[in-house]
């Protein structure tokens, strides 16, 4: 292990000086002082700027149909390549942040991201302008990590909730806010403007945060395993598409890539626990073995099943059915992704304040109650100010579940742990978001269908599998219920050694 750390003596890293500040038991105006470092504020806002444009390209699709002559089912690659190479990247991310310090990671994350979005501004054909999407999610893939690994570096247990919230902010609001960004720059012109607009605020956030970023934790010198490297890439991204794929390829085509991609997967866990011995795994499973780390990523990745299955269902009923524009359904969904990110430093707050099962298991609930009432009174003319209700219901139950349930179960790792620990969860969002959208699209379609053999009309049919995909939804919530009892309030300090 080779330290990397800015005027700390080399016989204490940042996170020993974090654990020997920190009072064990801090009473709440020693909570309430806590400053967030400026370290997490940077790479904070880094942050916002990379998820921003995860979402941001979802209007210009029509335009690109045009400009590059590409069928609908093609355009939407422009956001299925971001979610793949998601997928790839993430599983690496957590050998990778253990091998460099947080400056380099943070300058070849933004270095990477930087130079997607001048390729995807300059494309002069629609594969260049894929190439340059999935350079940005690169660079993307690597910030998400790195953030939630700083947090839990350098911010001490009682106050961990509260950062964790301000995290939720940017990681909320982001996505929340890239249709309505994009639309307002496509009323000025070309789709090229949205790289033009990002581009210099990338370029400022990075050059700003590299004139105050400092290293924290330790650097390990492991070597990599080249095969774990192309088994996960191939096999999570794999799996991702084929369930993205749900309802719009063959039976056939679907079992092979779902069946495939999971076979990989299998390869790849074999490999680590295999690497584990030998002690250089890619992605370092022994995570697992602590039990509130489990119990939490498992209730996280149900939820996020829901959650991300739920968000296709809407923008479907509010455009196919209702005929809103992509815009006027971005401003519509617009205020519950920013209820949730503004409540996120709130709760988390509460969090250090009295645990997570008192905000779990209420927001639990109120997913659950969110998710039924929708599937009640979606029909032809609901009201609208009823869906934004309902919508901003389930973004506030959700703040109240993600922010507390992540903080637990990475702090109930040991330190080094923590970037494995980040790196399971973000790979296991992929996956989940992508198996919640296919079963709630499945659970639609097979509705419709049988709807439409009975007799049905096309939007009777429409409504009919839209109110059966919100109770499984529903269903879902529920599962999250159940998982949510099983929390300890705190995650078990202090954490033991990985072994």
């Amino acid at each position: 292990m080779t330290p990397h750390h800015d005027g700390v003596p080399a016989t204490q890293t940042a996170s020993q000086i974090t654990q020997l500040d920190a009072d064990p038991n801090p009473t709440p105006v020693e909570t309430e002082s806590y400053k967030t470092p400026l370290v997490i504020k940077l790479l904070v806002a880094a942050t916002f700027v990379v998820i921003l444009n995860e979402t941001i390209m979802i209007n210009a699709i029509p335009r690109l149909m045009v400009d590059f002559n590409v069928t609908a089912r093609s355009a939407q690659w422009i956001s299925s390549i971001f979610m793949l190479t998601m997928a790839a990247v993430i599983p690496v991310t957590g050998w990778f942040l253990q091998r460099l310090t947080t400056r380099a990671a943070y300058t070849i994350a933004m270095t990477t991201f930087t130079v997607g979005t001048i390729i995807c501004g300059t494309a002069p054909i629609f594969e260049v302008l894929l190439a340059g999407r999935a350079v940005q999610a690169a660079g993307t893939a690597i910030m998400m990590p790195l953030l939630m690994t700083t947090v839990m570096t350098v911010v001490p247990e009682h106050a961990r909730g509260r950062v964790m919230g301000n995290m939720m902010l940017a990681i909320s609001v982001a996505p929340a806010m890239g249709p309505a960004v994009s639309g307002l720059i496509l009323n000025l012109g070309s789709w090229r403007l949205i790289f033009a607009f990002m581009l210099p605020v990338a370029v400022a956030v990075t050059a700003l945060s590299l004139r105050h970023l400092k290293n924290v934790g330790d650097t390990n010198t492991a070597p990599v395993s080249w095969f774990s490297v192309a088994v996960a890439a191939l096999g999570f991204s794999t799996l991702v598409y084929g369930l993205s794929e749900v309802g719009a390829r063959s039976t056939s085509q679907l079992i092979l890539m779902i069946g495939g991609g999971a076979a990989l997967v299998a390869l790849f866990t074999f490999w680590q626990l295999r690497l584990q011995r030998i002690g250089s795994p890619l992605l370092d499973l022994r995570a697992f073995n602590h039990r509130t780390f489990t119990v939490s990523l498992v209730l996280m990745s149900v939820a996020f099943m829901a959650f991300l299955g739920s968000m296709i269902l809407l923008p479907l009923y509010l455009q196919q059915l209702r005929g809103l524009s992509a815009m006027q359904t971005g401003f519509l969904v617009m205020p519950g992704g920013l209820a949730m990110g503004l409540l996120g430093p709130r709760v988390g707050a509460l969090y250090d304040k009295v645990g997570a099962r008192p905000l779990v298991i209420p927001g639990s609930v109120l997913m659950v109650v969110a998710l039924f009432t929708m599937s009640r009174v979606i029909d032809a003319g609901t009201a609208y100010p009823l869906i934004l209700g309902l919508h901003i219901l389930l973004m506030v139950s959700l703040a109240a579940i993600f922010t507390p349930a992540f903080t637990l179960g990475l702090g109930a790792l040991p330190p080094e742990l923590y970037s494995h620990g980040s790196s399971i969860l973000g790979t296991l969002q992929q996956v989940a978001g992508a198996t919640g959208t296919a079963a709630l699209v499945v659970i639609l379609e097979n509705r419709s269908r049988s709807l439409v053999s009975g007799g049905a009309t096309a939007d009777e049919a429409f409504i009919g599998g839209l109110q059966w995909a919100f109770i499984a939804g529903s269903a879902f919530g529920a599962v999250v219920i159940a998982l949510s009892l099983l929390l300890p309030s705190k995650a078990d300090q202090p954490a033991g050694p990985a072994h």
